[in-house]
């Protein structure tokens, strides 16, 4: 995802001028705690405004915190307690897919492709784990390791699952958490939306091949990227990516056909990213954390030594991009930022690096959807490098014209769900497209 600004200029620089983001830390466990019990996160304190609990409200999902505290409280070991909330954390999951794909009550009158209910109420579960005090010692390791485990299964990292035989295409793909909350609770990640939406689902290539859909999100927090638990808010977050998805890039009898990484981009148009650069460019996440760095490669995970400045899109990108899918364009985009060789400027290049630079931002910038990007496909390269996939860029969602108040104005208005529609409805065709080349090609 890029920050919300086009190109990382001026859309983002208007909204952080109205809500300046703090660079502070987000909040740890109490030195000499005896449970383990930590403070909330800077994510856990955005709970209270208003938005957030308008949303959970709305779409009933406020009822799940007092649903898991209650369940919290019968728990009398750890082992019972990392099955509970492994459980719980699922059941978040699905409910979140169901409520989208109109399976059971909507629970409220906020519309159905919402993403926003999964995201808050993960957060208030969180943040009742965080707080508990179970009547057994629990360690601060122990507690870390159940907040992990929650953030996986309420996120479906661990629910892929994948169809065996070859009758059908399996396809992984994958979107964030909204993000930039701090200008504005209210907002929605488009990208999150269309992975409930597709989650278990069967598309049909132009040969009539079923291609089953299988998703998941991410959270929009440098640390859960980084290569050690020691960096991680929280032990088992780490990693990530190469946790989620080394699985199915693997060769086997369930291994993806295709995968594509999708996150919020830039106004009015969808971009499939051609190159992606091994640099995280500091700009703040969900916890007020920046980063600038070479993006750091986990230690025991299948990777390319020595690591490379820039990876490619396997993606069939020209059949996407002459498709036609629906009512946004969809942009080869081909520029990048580099350091040229034996230079010391960063440079802007429309049509990829040149032999030998350093990357200063791949094509989708140089924040977490570049960094998920480069991950993915770097985790390929190292293990299947024939395997078709990238990354995609949606359009940014905004909200109706006369709504664009963070504190005054609505959670929702007809513009903001129709566009959300829209694009989770091309994203399901670009998905589609990229299946039905995968297929054609198969078949040669």
């Amino acid at each position: 995802m890029r920050p919300l600004r086009t190109r990382l200029s001026a859309l983002g620089v208007a909204l952080l001028a109205a809500a300046p983001l703090s660079l502070t830390a987000p909040a740890t466990a109490a030195p000499g705690s005896p449970t383990g019990a930590s403070a909330a996160t800077v994510e856990e304190e955005r709970l209270p405004q208003a938005a957030p609990q308008e949303i959970l409200r709305r779409s009933g999902f406020d009822r799940w915190q007092p649903q898991f505290a209650r369940g919290l409280a019968q728990v009398t070991t750890y082992p019972e307690a990392k099955r509970y909330v492994a459980g719980e954390g699922r059941a978040l999951w699905e409910r979140a897919v169901d409520r989208v794909q109109g399976r059971g009550p909507a629970g409220g009158d906020l519309s159905r492709d919402d993403d926003r209910p999964l995201y808050w109420a993960r957060l208030t579960m969180t943040r009742e784990l965080r707080a508990w005090q179970p009547g057994f010692g629990l360690s601060a390791d122990q507690r870390a390791a159940l907040l992990g485990s929650l953030e996986r299964t309420s996120r479906g990292q661990d629910s892929i699952d994948l169809p065996a035989g070859r009758r059908v295409l399996r396809v992984v793909v994958t979107g964030f958490d909204p993000f930039q909350l701090d200008a504005d609770a209210r907002r929605s990640n488009p990208s999150g939306a269309a992975a409930l939406a597709l989650d278990g689902t069967t598309v049909r290539t132009a040969s009539g091949r079923p291609a089953r859909i299988e998703t998941a999100v991410f959270p929009v927090r440098w640390a859960d990227f980084a290569g050690s638990p020691a960096r991680s808010s929280d032990s088992g977050l780490a990693e990530t990516v190469e946790r989620t998805l080394l699985p199915h890039v693997r060769r086997g009898p369930r291994q993806a056909d295709l995968f594509t990484t999708v996150s919020q981009g830039g106004p009015g148009r969808f971009d499939v990213e051609r190159t992606n650069g091994a640099w995280r460019g500091g700009y703040p996440d969900n916890a007020r954390v920046s980063r600038t760095e070479t993006v750091p490669i986990p230690d025991g995970v299948p990777t390319v030594r020595p690591q490379p400045q820039w990876t490619t899109t396997s993606l069939p990108y020209r059949q996407i991009v002459a498709a036609g899918t629906g009512p946004f364009p969809v942009i080869d985009h081909t520029t990048v930022t580099e350091i040229p060789a034996g230079g010391s400027t960063p440079v802007e290049r429309p049509d990829g690096p040149t032999p030998g630079s350093a990357a200063r931002a791949g094509g989708g910038g140089n924040y977490l959807s570049n960094e998920i990007a480069y991950r993915a496909t770097l985790l390929r390269d190292a293990v299947r490098p024939s395997l078709p996939g990238g990354h995609l860029h949606t359009p940014v969602l905004a909200f109706g014209a006369g709504n664009t108040d963070p504190a005054d104005g609505e959670v929702t208005d007809p513009d903001f769900v129709h566009n959300r529609t829209a694009i989770t409805g091309q994203v399901r065709e670009i998905v589609t497209v990229a299946a039905s080349a995968v297929d054609a090609g198969a078949r040669r």
